[in-house]
């Protein structure tokens, strides 16, 4: 496989300044954000091939099998807009990954872990204050537009999409 370099740069002037530093490299990408290079990465991965890292137990680890949606919820993807019934609010791609993971399984539980790998695509968890501020704006968000489905903490574990 050939060696490719991923570099982040936030900015336009960063882009151009990386771009010139980069520029004997024989394959490159840059893009603005680690959230855009996980994304990129995924992509590359083939289906059901294995994430690298330690050695997890899967059924602790892996997402909850896909439930019904909640009736009136939309988690639009292509202009990462929530919806409800006819009111719209704008996500940030945080925001968007979480919402569209606990969505896709309305009332099961997301663990902390299946979480922060699904959406910051790492296990690391530090404190967890990342994960909750998330939470906290998309359930402003979903209070803002008056949708009935809230997120729901379960102590210790995790978090759940409640119906109503």
């Amino acid at each position: 496989m050939p060696s490719l370099v991923i570099g982040i740069a936030s900015s336009a002037a960063e882009r151009r300044q990386l771009a010139q530093l980069l520029g004997g490299t024989e394959t490159f990408l840059i893009v603005s954000s680690a959230h855009q290079a996980r994304r990129f990465l995924d992509l590359l991965r083939a289906p059901g091939a294995a994430r690298p890292g330690p050695a997890r137990d899967a059924a602790a680890d892996d997402p909850p099998p896909a439930g019904p949606p909640v009736s009136g919820l939309d988690v639009d993807s292509d202009r990462r807009v929530l919806r409800w019934r006819e009111r719209e609010v704008g996500l940030t791609p945080l925001e968007h990954d979480l919402l569209l993971c606990l969505a896709r399984t309305p009332g099961q539980v997301w663990t902390y872990a299946q979480l922060h790998r699904a959406v910051w695509g790492n296990d690391h968890l530090g404190r967890g204050s990342d994960m909750h501020s998330v939470v906290r704006r998309v359930r402003r968000k979903l209070g803002r537009i008056g949708a009935v489905p809230t997120i729901l903490a379960v102590r210790g574990i995790g978090f759940r999409l409640a119906a109503s």
